[in-house]
């Protein structure tokens, strides 16, 4: 998890994490090249946006809310997207595995 936080904050200080209005614009322009959805995401969000990464293509996965606003140092993100391919794959790999 230690990983997983450093990977996170990291992203978010060079700008390669997507949230809010964004989030939606980013995966069907595919800049977004992982999706990090919370766990405790509402079932519309988690809906929408298994959809849109499903149809355009995008890889996603699932983390417990607080461990990711924690890895943030922001409150109540619901679901955010890595923008960089090297921060996207060492993501997945930590996140799946």
């Amino acid at each position: 998890m230690h990983e997983i936080n450093g990977l996170l904050g990291l992203a978010k200080r060079s700008g390669n994490v997507i949230s809010g209005d964004g989030l939606i614009k980013s995966i069907q322009s595919g800049k977004a090249k992982l999706v990090i959805i919370s766990e405790e995401c509402g079932e519309n969000l988690r809906k929408k946006l298994v959809d849109k990464c499903t149809y355009y293509k995008i890889p996603y996965v699932y983390m417990e809310e607080f461990a990711l606003n924690q890895s943030l140092g922001s409150m109540n993100r619901k679901a955010i997207a890595i923008k960089e391919q090297g921060f996207a794959q060492k993501l997945h790999a930590c996140l799946k595995g």
